[in-house]
């Protein structure tokens, strides 16, 4: 809940997450969405991802996702960390500036500036109980089930409402959409954001069950429209309830979560040691080389582990409630290895 300035009135928030493929239609549904409310006397406050993160940050982003350094983050992934880094201040007190200064203190500008704009109890007190529901519509193509908990983490942490609609599109209608932008993303980015894409999925997760499918293969209607309020409207009557302090667990999770990936990925790498050393007796290595073979791998095996290990411990990729994550984690770690395997084998081998 958010209060106003006399206390007097309570606004009813909800966090609507849109998801799906880049040009599959979820800012025109989030247009269409904030006129549909607005006759309902609701406050909608879009966060667009791509006009909030500046077009040079998605410039360094590869859907291959070992194409950077475990030791790096992207502009992108900082800004999208801005973007909830100030949702988070927003609600917790929309009328008080963030002491801390930074990137995320325009998001929380923006939001501010969106509900001054509408006639916030800020300006007036609510006419109505039917007239203070805020809504907050997240735009972006949140491909990862982890990026969207994030989300949902926030709307726990407030009690506030919750839920996601997922726009199904065939990547044939998204690309051919994307083509007629103004600034398009490369064909091969949407492509291989298809492999990625990890559907809202209510069986398997708890925290997804308020969620909606819709198609885009054609223009939203009435009915549509009508669906996704029912949606909204159900989140905001049940808002999600927080947890209680559970720091003990988390870092119990956390632990056994690091003691898994780091297992899996040592015993990954070493499978992939012993194939090199394989290789390498295949093609008459002499025994002074195969020496120095063993000891380079082991060297690099021993640092890409650390690097996983410090990555961990400052909690940049791992979720314990998330086995995605986790297999990420390793595949990423090991393919690296195997990259660096690779580049020694050539090194010490001359294989061209």
């Amino acid at each position: 809940m958010i209060v106003d300035q006399d206390e007097t009135a309570r606004w009813q928030v909800c966090l609507c997450l849109f998801c799906g493929l880049p040009a599959a239609g979820k800012t025109t549904l989030v247009q269409a969405l904030s006129t549909y409310t607005a006759l309902r006397g609701w406050k909608t406050l879009p966060l667009i991802y791509d006009e909030l993160i500046p077009q040079e940050a998605f410039g360094e982003v590869s859907m291959d996702s070992v194409s950077h350094s475990l030791q790096t983050q992207t502009k992108w992934k900082h800004y999208r960390q801005d973007i909830l880094s100030g949702l988070g201040q927003f609600l917790q007190d929309p009328l008080q500036e963030p002491s801390c200064q930074g990137r995320y203190q325009g998001v929380w500008s923006h939001l501010c500036m969106t509900l001054q704009k509408q006639h916030s109890p800020t300006v007036s007190p609510l006419p109505s109980p039917s007239q203070n529901k805020l809504l907050l519509l997240l735009d972006d193509n949140f491909y990862y089930q982890s990026m969207r908990y994030e989300v949902y983490q926030l709307a726990r942490k407030y009690a506030i409402g919750f839920c996601q609609v997922y726009l199904q599109c065939p990547s044939e209608l998204c690309v051919s959409r994307n083509n007629n932008r103004a600034v398009p993303l490369s064909e091969q980015v949407i492509l291989d954001m298809v492999k990625r894409m990890e559907p809202p999925n209510p069986l398997k997760n708890s925290w997804e069950q308020n969620s909606l499918t819709l198609s885009s293969y054609e223009e939203f209607n009435n009915h549509d429209l009508q669906n996704l309020t029912n949606l909204i409207s159900y989140a905001f009557d049940n808002p999600v309830s927080p947890l209680e302090d559970d720091n003990e667990k988390r870092e119990t999770d956390r632990n056994s979560c690091a003691k898994s990936v780091l297992h899996q990925t040592d015993q990954a790498c070493r499978r992939l040691v012993s194939q090199a050393m394989r290789t390498a007796k295949e093609k008459n290595a002499s025994p002074e080389t195969l020496q120095s073979l063993a000891k380079e791998l082991n060297k690099s095996k021993t640092q890409v582990l650390q690097d996983l290990r410090n990555h961990i411990h400052s909690g940049l990729f791992i979720s314990p409630v998330d086995s995605m994550d986790i297999k990420r984690a390793v595949d990423r770690t090991v393919v690296i290895f195997e990259r660096e395997l690779d580049t020694i084998l050539r090194c010490l081998l001359s294989v061209k």
